[in-house]
């Protein structure tokens, strides 16, 4: 199982393909609170569609509350611009946590510099560009550790 894990999201269709996402590939996904919206959100139900049946989908109150979720052994991979680390390049293992920041800002030093980090990765992209929208950078991340773990599940 892949954990995909957004910290305070903002946008409510983000978070519904993130949904999606989840649905369609067996993911299990997390939000950390604060969220920038609620679930009754016309945009949050538009972009998951009829999906949220199908989704695994855990809220936790604080970071420090999906860490206890999650125990010790963790491998937690944080998605940031600030390090020169290719996410395509890690072997990932089944249960491993793709943490991803807040849309506006990405995630805050006070959890990049937590030791329960496993390791900073990003997606490349063309220099000059700021970021990829959030839930596109969920569906390129999860599809690599899917395809390394041979889709397990998938047809």
């Amino acid at each position: 199982m892949i954990h995909i894990v957004f910290h305070e999201p903002k946008i409510a269709g983000n978070t519904g393909a993130a949904i999606r996402l989840a649905a369609c590939t067996g993911a299990t996904l997390h939000l950390v609170e604060p969220l920038g919206f609620n679930f009754a959100d016309a945009h949050l139900k538009r972009a998951g569609l009829d999906y949220h049946d199908l989704a695994d989908l855990v809220i936790h109150k604080n970071w420090e509350a999906a860490k206890a979720y999650f125990g010790d052994n963790a491998r937690v991979f944080a998605f940031t611009g600030r390090t020169e680390n290719n996410f395509a390049h890690e072997s990932y293992q089944d249960g491993d946590i793709l943490l991803f920041g807040t849309e506006p800002t990405g995630l805050p030093d006070e959890i990049l510099e937590d030791p329960y980090i496993t390791k900073w990765v990003r997606i490349p992209m063309l220099p000059a560009r700021r970021s990829l929208n959030l839930s596109n950078a969920a569906a390129i991340a999860v599809y690599e550790v899917w395809r390394q773990l041979d889709f397990n599940g998938g047809c």
